[in-house]
């Protein structure tokens, strides 16, 4: 019952925080939004685009949103600016969520901050990740590139 109300109150907070991550359309925002190669970026949300097809597919950057993840977990991206993988921020929103063997394998959710972070507890069978983008989320795909984060 514990980890259930754990979990729900998880999804709140996950809900009323995932608009504000994200800036409105054609507004910088600079501070901590995404993670990317264990590195933290701000974002510029440009627009709501097209689904992809099967001949630009690779052409779009995968978003992870964890619903159920750490506190202070922010969303994390398969790549970002430097790393040649990196489509400028065209994205496909996946939903990752902690599975209930992955969360009793940890004392505290560990805050996961690269690809390699995210493919290591789903091959655990930590995290269940499906396409789309959870309930108050971002939109399935949109275009917004990531920003460095300014410290004022």
């Amino acid at each position: 019952m514990i980890k259930k109300l754990a979990i729900l109150t998880m999804a709140t907070l996950f809900l009323l925080t995932a608009g504000s991550v994200f800036a409105g359309k054609g507004k910088p925002n600079f501070t901590p939004s995404v993670y990317a190669d264990g590195v933290v970026w701000g974002t510029k949300a440009t627009t709501t685009i097209p689904a992809p097809n099967a001949h630009n597919l690779q052409s779009y950057d995968i978003l992870y949103v964890i619903t159920n993840g750490a506190e202070v977990q922010l969303p994390v991206s398969d790549a970002g600016p430097g790393n040649r993988l990196y489509n400028g921020g065209r994205w496909f929103t996946h939903t990752a969520m902690w599975t209930p063997d992955g969360m009793m394998a940890h004392d505290e959710l560990p805050v996961l901050k690269s690809y390699e972070d995210i493919m290591f507890h789903h091959d655990l069978g930590h995290l269940d990740i499906s396409p789309g983008s959870p309930a108050g989320g971002p939109p399935d795909f949109f275009q917004c590139p990531l920003l460095p984060v300014k410290m004022w």
